[in-house]
């Protein structure tokens, strides 16, 4: 197994387990590569999170321009129905 932050698709099938444990007590990332060509990433929860979860900031201005607009006064069911007429217009 490699000690870098590069592992092989081969090692990270063998070393799963190492690997996961590695990534959370660590907290680093690991590139996944297959015939030396980078695939996929291994990331703790808390990272993935991290990238994942937008700022408090965006909330604030998405929270901002929906108030603007009217938006946050939408039920789901009207929300639903707007996605599916803007899916079927795509489709057009």
């Amino acid at each position: 197994m490699n000690d870098g932050n590069v592992v092989t698709a081969l090692d990270a099938r063998t070393n799963f387990g190492k690997l996961l444990r590695r990534v959370e007590e660590e907290g680093r990332s690991l590139v996944i590569e297959k015939r030396g060509r980078p695939r996929a990433v291994l990331l703790s929860l808390r990272d993935y999170v991290r990238l994942a979860v937008p700022e408090p900031e965006v909330l604030r201005i998405i929270g901002h321009e929906s108030r603007q607009k009217g938006t946050n006064r939408l039920a789901a069911r009207q929300i639903d129905q707007i996605i599916k007429a803007a899916r079927k217009a795509k489709r057009r």
